[in-house]
Parts: C-alpha cells; structure tokens; sequence
C-alpha cells in the first residue's frame, strides 16, 4: 500500500501510472488514498482525485472499486461540502452513459459495416470457422460482445448511486433525477426485468427510510419539497410502468403512490392527481375491472372540471362521454350472488382497498358492495352533472338501455349509435395530462349490454321465442355467444331462460302475474285499455250498485284490486320509509361522529393553547424573578462599595422598584468607571515623562557600544579569512597526490570497462538472435496454421459442394424414375384401353350380325309361305322351294357341307331375283364369320353358340 505525504503527489503518480499503460496500478494507488484514514478532512483536491478516479473505474467498468470510493467521499464531505459529492457522482453517471452510448453507436456502425450486399467478398477465417461454431448473428454477437457490458456497468451504476443518496436528505433532488435517469433507461431499452428491480430498490428505500426514522440526514417526508419529489418519482415510475405494459408493477406503483400520500396526510397537486387517474383508468380498463375504471373516469373529469380553468366544451364533452360509457361498460348484475360469507367479506375488503386508491370514502361497517356498484355511480353521474355535459349519441344510448322499452327492435336503434361513437375520440387539446380518448373501446361491452337487455325485456314479454327470431333481433354475435352471455345472467339471477336447442327455441322463466317484473307494463297495459274502452264505450250514467248482481261482482273486483294495489304501495312507502330512517340514521351517525371528532379537535387544541400560555407566563415570571435577584444583587454589591468607601448608601430602608435598582446600579457604575479612566490618564502621562528621560540617557551609551563592536567584526573577519585561505591550500595538495596515486589504475579501468561493455554487447546479440528465432518459430507457426485453417476450410467447402453436387444428381435420378414410371404406366393405360376398345367393337359388331341374321330368318319364312300360297306364280312358282331350303339351310344353325354350300352359292347366284331376297350372299360369309368368331372367344359367345346348336340339332332329328 503506496502511502503519500501529499494528495497531489498520489494524483501526480496516477496520472504517470495511466501515461504508461498502468490503469490498475493507478486505480489502486487512488483508491489506496481515498480509503485512507489520513485524508478525513476536505479539501478541493480530493475532488480532482475523486474526477480521475471515477473515470479510471468507468474505462475499466470497475463498479465495486466506485461504489467503495463514493461511499468513502461521502463520509468525507458529508458535514463539509456535499456540493462536491453532488458533481462527481454527476460526473460519474455522465461517464457511464456517454460509455454505453458510444458502444452501442459502435455496434451499431459494426452492424451496417457486416451487413454487405457482395456476396463474392471473401471472408475471413476467424469468420468462417466462427460463423461454424455459433449459430448467432452478427448483431447478437457484436451486441453481446460491446453493448451487453456496458450496460450491465450503466446499470450497476444507477443501482450504486441510489444506494449512496436513499438517506441523505441534501440531496434529494439528485436521487429523484437518478431514479427518472434509470427509469428511461429502462424504458429506452425495453428492459422490463431491471425496472421492476429498481422499483423494487426504491420501494425498500421508503420503507427504511421509515423504518429507522432516528437517522441524522433522514430526508423528512412532511417537508412539501421532498413529498413533490417523491411523488414525482412514483409517477414517473407508474408512467413508465404503464408504457412498457407491465400491468401488475403499474399497479404496485398505483399502491405506493397511495401509501406515500396516506404516509403524509397531504394531498399532492392536482396536476399530479390527474396523471395518477389517467393510468388508474388503464390499469382498471386492463385487469377487466369496469367499475372501478368508470370510477376512477368520474374522479378525473371532476378534477379536470373544477381546476382545469382552460378546459374547452369540447374536451370535457369527450371525456363526460367517457366517463357515461365506462358506467354503461358495468356488467348490469350483482356477479356476488349466491356467494359464501367469506367471499362476501373478502369482496367488501377490495372494495375498501379500490376505493381507497380511488379516494372514495366509504364506512367499513356498511355493505360496501352497494356503495360502489353500476346503479350508484349512475345516479352520482346524474346529481354531479355529468349528463349534460355528454354528446347526443352518448345521453342517447343511455337512455335507450336504461330507460326505454324496445324489445323487439332494441338493438336495431342502438346499433347506428355505436357506429357513430365508434369514430368518435382524440387527444384532449387543453388536457394535456389526460390519455387520448378512444370511445371504440367500449363499443364491444355496450354491444354485451345491448344483448343483455334485449333478453332482459324479452323475457318479460314472451314466454318462449325461436332461436332464430333471437338472432334476428341481437345482430351482434352468433347466438353461441349469446347463449354464453345468458349462462352468465343466468347465474347470477338476471334472467330466467333456457335454450332447447332440439325445438330450436329459447324458454324463459315463469313469471307470476302478481311480480314486480310485470306490475308496470301490466299498469301501463291496463290504462291503455281503459282509454280504449272509455272512447269505444263512452260513460253512461250510473245505475244503483243493487240493480244487477253482474255489477256488484264488478265492484267487489274492483275494490279488491284497489285494495291489493292499497297494500303493495303501503308496503312499498313503507319500506322506502324504513330504508330513509336507516339513511338518516347513518347521516346522523356520520354526522355525531364527525361533530365528536371536531369537538375533540377543539378540545385538544384548547388544551394545547392552554398548556401553551402557562408555559408562556411560568417562564415570563422565571425571568422576572432572574432580573429582580440580578438587580437586588447588583444594589448589595453597590451599597457595600459604597460603605467601604464611607459613602452613605443609596436609599437605605426605602422600597424601590427593578427599574430604579438597575437605573441606580448603573449610574454607580458610570462613576466608578469614570474615575478609573482618569487615573489611567494620569499614570499614562508620568509614564510618558519617565521614558523620555531613560531614551535621553541611553542614546550616547549605544552609539559607543556600535562603533566598537565594528572593530572587533572587522577583526574576526580577517582571522577566518586568512583561516579559509589555508584551509584551501591543504586541500589543493591533498587532491594532487590523491591524483598522482590513481594515475597508475587508468590502463586497468579501461580494460575492465572495455570487456564489461563487450561482455553486454555479446549478451545482447545473442537475446537479439533468440528473439529473432522465437519471432520466426512464431511466424511459421502462424503459417501452418493458417495454411491448415484454410486447407479445412477448402475441405470443408469442397465436401459440401461434392454432398449438394450428390443430393442434386440422387434428385434428378429420381425424377427421371419418376418421369419414365409415369410414361410407362400411360402408355401401358392407353394400351389397355385400345386393347378394350377393340374388344368393344368386336361385341358390338357380332351382336350387330346376330342382330341380322334373326330378322333374316324372321323375314324369309313368310316370304316363302306368301309365295306357295300365290295362285299368279304359275308352274315355275315351285322350282325355287329347295333353292331357298338349301339357301337357308346354312343359317338354320346346322353344320352344312362345303360343296352344298358352293353349290348353293351358284343358284343363289342364277336366282332370277336377288334384289326381292336380299343379299344373300352375305349371309353365308357371315355365319362362317360366327362359327370363326365363337371358336376364337368362347368365353363371350357360349351362350349364344350353345343355343343355336341345340336349336339345329332339334330341327335335324326327323330327318335322321
């Protein structure tokens, strides 16, 4: 450990430490210094040391070696100048981030240098073999390599700062500034895992912070100053929180706004106010809850209605509408019902906890429930005067779902509006602090409540309604939808319904003619008809109520229903009664509540004023008494002054007052000192005389005195000069032998000092030469094994090429396979379906010769009968009998003889009238063909073959 009499001197070294390379050492030597117990005190050049030694860390990202030395300057300059401590961690932090921000400017210029578009560059080695190795990108790689340790250090350093400053309440804007720096590091670089850690950090700072609340320099929460800071910080967290959509640190942010205004008992600003409502509404519209989105909406219009003074018409007309469709937006039904105590307990504790975020007041002894619930917050939108403030399609829609009876065409008159809403929304212009309003968000919630409403006024009027009619009238959703919709009013008992989908048909609920559900519409019903009957049946006058048994039956009806209807509106005053004593109950209970806690406020200030005053007038008459013991005293000391002195005393037996006691003490004390000061005046003067005489007497005797100790100076000097003359001439002799004795060794000192400097110089060429052969051993080294990278990555290269090369000859080869297959199987195809096109046209042709041959031998046997039978045919008529026999003889079916049948052929040949017969000669090459054709295919004319022989052989047995 270097230890240094001066600062400067271990700046001085630190400086030549970092000119030679020696960062380390420099750093050491500075942190040597700094954690020194010698240097306590605070002086400016330890702010110099404490500038380099924060740049040495931030070159070498040394984050613990900072910490350490941060920590030690602030003991230092704590109690003396915290400003100096204030500028270097300024300094410190500037350095980090100007460090990550050159690295990532770095790698960002490395990306686009790598990103080349000439795919034929050549690529390094280290590249290839790199880019083999690992599978990541090149800005993945660069990333890791520059970026990646430079924040991680940029962090660490946000981390290290916070923890110097979280107790220190002379700099409480400096740790507000780092918290916002860190948050927009976090945000900048979409780094959600550190921002939940900072927030984490600075939340455990606050609960120190009132945890040890017996700290020196603890920073004090009730100062307006430090609350503006703090809270500023949170909102800049919720913010942030908000932008990166980490919901669930939103909310705990929401919390620690919350308990940090609970913590203070003060409320923040309204501008502050306004940007904590804003993210609540995002926060609630995220996690689904509606109602306490609707709430926290009404809380920012009435802040933006009462101390925003340039709000224009139009921004609170927008967000009036939003807060009207965020209410709307509410599921209509108690979703608590059927639920267990417990539930209901827990329930009653959320709503507390939200309504307390919301800054709603609300009595835990109550059913909490009702308080914040849909109905509530509407009819608080109603007296607070929301409702003329929202847009026309807005009041519309509300007052079509919440006061209009339109079962059948509900959703037809709703569903234009919702277009027309849908294009509705902006930025606020003089509500800068307000999120832009998009009323489209609610369109989706107002089409489930439109739903739900038109089942609701369904099902009061009908008792049964087709699925198809249900999914005419809600255009909306596919009645899937709907039908989960209604399981879920179902549930929680706001309809009574059921779906058969084997009828295809919706069943509502039975509804008894006495429920409230239908008392109105049943009123308005009967009045209707009534007006009906009185213009189609106009009054007459009244007959004797005895007249007519029908009548009396009438009145007794009618009185009985008047009674019933007496009943029910007693009942019903009644228990609206009840409920307006047990309201005025709990308003006179708040209010006794709220008179007791003012009187005890009175009370305890009484008390405190009280309490006040005695201590005032105990420690006036204190200091009364003090002066009139000092006075008594001063008067006993002056009168006994005077006694010695053989004055009378003052006012001997007589009673005087403080004012004359301290009048007289003092008067007495103007006299004494005034007769003292001309005494002095008088000593000062013999005093004067008696000097001058002593002066006047001396002055001859010290001018003797001087002139001879001239003399005897002058006398010593010549004695030590000659003295120092011999003295000079010694030494001069003395370095002359002393010469001539060394004279002698000058030939040996030269040899030694020749073969010393030869000695060197052979040392030197021989390290010069192994140097030289290390050097060269290294380089060829380096040769071969770049000429091996290379030849491996030809390898490589080539082996590649030669599997692609095989891969594309294995795929040609099988498509060639393919190719041939497919030809082959087509040609064979087509041969297959010449081969049964032939065989078609052979069937088709031998049942076209069948087809022949049977009407010739229908057609000849009548002509031969019409022959014999002619009278006009004379003798010769006959002669052409066995001609036409031998003729059709061959296509009887029997086996005919060649020569009979080339005999036949010649008279069929000479008949005198073959046109009248037909061709016969056809028919004999024709039933040849048969025989042919049967033989060759027996298969597809056996039948055919089999007939026609058992045919012949039958008609050839008598001759036999």
């Amino acid at each position: 450990m270097a230890t240094f009499v001066k600062p400067e001197n271990a700046l001085k070294r630190a400086e030549e430490l970092v000119n030679v390379g020696q960062k380390q050492a420099a750093l050491q030597a500075l942190h040597d210094l700094i954690t020194s117990k010698r240097y306590k005190a605070w002086q400016k050049t330890l702010e110099r040391i404490m500038f380099k030694y924060v740049e040495l860390c931030v070159d070498m990202r040394k984050g613990r070696f900072a910490k350490d030395g941060l920590i030690q300057y602030r003991i230092t300059c704590q109690q003396v100048n915290v400003s100096s401590l204030e500028e270097v961690i300024k300094y410190f932090m500037q350095l980090s981030t100007e460090k990550a921000e050159q690295a990532r400017t770095q790698a960002q210029a490395l990306e686009d240098a790598l990103d080349v578009e000439d795919l034929e560059v050549d690529k390094r080695p280290e590249d290839l073999m790199l880019s083999y190795v690992s599978g990541e990108k090149g800005k993945d790689r660069s990333d890791r390599e520059l970026v990646t340790p430079w924040f991680k250090f940029l962090w660490e350093t946000y981390r290290t700062v916070l923890e110097i400053l979280r107790n220190n309440s002379k700099l409480e804007s400096l740790y507000a500034m780092t918290a916002h720096r860190a948050f927009q590091f976090c945000k900048q670089y979409k780094r959600t895992t550190e921002f939940r850690r900072l927030c984490e950090i600075i939340r455990n700072h606050l609960a120190n912070l009132n945890k040890y609340k017996d700290q020196r320099d603890r920073p004090d929460l009730t100062a307006p100053e430090s609350l503006q800071l703090y809270l500023d910080t949170r909102i800049e967290q919720l913010k942030i929180a908000t932008d990166l959509e980490l919901w669930q640190e939103a909310f705990r942010s929401v919390e620690d706004i919350h308990g940090l205004m609970n913590l203070v008992k003060k409320s923040p600003k309204t501008p502050l106010m306004v940007v904590y409502y804003a993210k609540l509404t995002d926060v609630f519209w995220v996690s689904h809850s509606h109602l306490y989105h609707a709430y926290a909406w009404f809380k920012l219009f009435t802040l933006q209605k009462s101390y925003n003074k340039n709000l224009s018409q139009k921004d609170l007309q927008l967000i009036a509408s939003s807060v009207l469709l965020a209410a709307l937006s509410v599921t209509p039904y108690d979703q608590k019902h059927g639920a267990s105590h417990l539930e209901l307990e827990n329930e009653k504790e959320r709503n507390l906890r939200m309504a307390s975020l919301i800054n709603f007041t609300l009595d835990p002894k109550g059913e909490s429930r009702e308080m914040l619930s849909r109905s509530s917050l509407l009819s608080e939108l109603s007296n607070k005067g929301v409702m003329t403030c929202v847009s026309q399609e807005v009041k519309d829609i509300y007052n079509i779902l919440e006061h209009e009876f339109f079962p059948l065409d509900l959703a037809s008159r709703v569903q234009p509006l919702l277009a027309k809403i849908a294009k509705l929304g902006g930025k606020p212009s003089s509500a800068s602090s307000v999120p832009e309003v998009q009323l489209s968000k609610y369109v989706p919630a107002l089409e489930k409540l439109t739903t739900l409403r038109v089942l609701q006024q369904v099902s009061r009027v009908y008792q049964s309604v087709t699925i198809g009619t249900l999914s005419k009238m809600i255009p909306f959703f596919d009645f899937s939808l709907v039908e989960k919709l209604s399981v879920d009013a179902v549930k929680y008992n706001f309809l009574s319904m059921k779906v058969d989908h084997l009828k295809g048909a919706v069943l509502f609920g039975n509804v008894n003619i006495e429920s409230d559900v239908l008392t109105d519409h049943l009123t308005v019903l009967a009045d209707s008809l009534n007006k009906a009957r009185n213009l189609i049946y106009p009054a007459v006058k009244k007959q004797s109520k005895l007249g007519e048994k029908h009548g009396l039956a009438e009145t007794v009806d009618k009185e009985h229903k008047r009674l019933l209807a007496r009943k029910s509106i007693i009942e019903k005053r009644k228990e609206e009664h009840e409920r307006q004593m047990l309201e005025m109950e709990r308003e006179e209970e708040s209010k006794r509540l709220k008179l007791q806690k003012v009187t005890e406020e009175a009370e305890q200030k009484r008390l405190a004023e009280e309490y006040t005053r005695r201590q005032e007038q105990r420690i006036r008459r204190e200091i009364e008494e003090r002066e009139l013991q000092e006075a008594q005293a001063l008067l006993f000391e002056t009168q006994k002054g005077a006694k010695k002195k053989g004055k009378k005393p003052l006012l001997d037996g007589e009673k005087v007052t403080k004012q004359t006691l301290i009048e007289l003490a003092l008067s007495e004390q103007l006299k004494e000192r005034q007769e003292l000061e001309k005494k002095l005046q008088k000593l000062a003067k013999t005093m004067d005389y008696m000097e001058r005489a002593k002066r006047e007497e001396e002055a001859q005797l010290i001018e003797q005195a001087f002139q001879q100790h001239l003399v005897e100076e002058r006398i010593f000097h010549e004695r030590e000069q000659l003295k120092a003359i011999e003295l000079s001439r010694q030494h001069h002799a003395g370095d002359l032998q002393e010469k001539k004795r060394l004279a002698r060794m000058l030939d040996n000192k030269v040899i030694f000092q020749q073969r010393i400097v030869n000695r060197r110089e052979t040392e030197y060429d021989r390290l010069k030469k192994e140097k030289e052969d290390k050097i060269n051993q290294l380089i060829a080294l380096r040769k071969h094994e770049r000429e091996t990278k290379r030849k491996m990555l030809f390898y490589l290269k080539s082996e590649e090429e030669r599997l692609t090369r095989l891969r594309e000859e294995e795929e040609a080869r099988k498509r060639e396979e393919e190719e041939k297959r497919k030809k082959e199987e087509a040609e064979r195809k087509a041969k297959l379906d010449a081969i049964a096109e032939r065989q078609r046209q052979r069937e088709r042709e031998a049942e076209e010769k069948e087809r022949l041959r049977r009407e010739a031998l229908l057609r000849r046997p009548t002509e031969t009968l019409s022959r014999s039978i002619d009278p006009a045919s004379g003798p010769h008529a006959a002669d052409p009998v066995p001609v036409a026999a031998a003729a059709a003889a061959p296509t009887s079916g029997k086996y005919v003889p060649r020569f009979r049948r080339e005999r036949n052929e010649g008279q069929m040949t000479a008949s005198p009238e073959p046109d009248r017969w037909g061709r016969q000669d056809d028919l004999a090459p024709q039933s040849g063909d048969r025989w042919r054709n049967d033989e060759r295919r027996p298969s597809f004319g056996g039948s055919r073959t089999s007939s026609t022989s058992s045919s012949s052989w039958s008609s050839s047995r008598p001759r036999g």
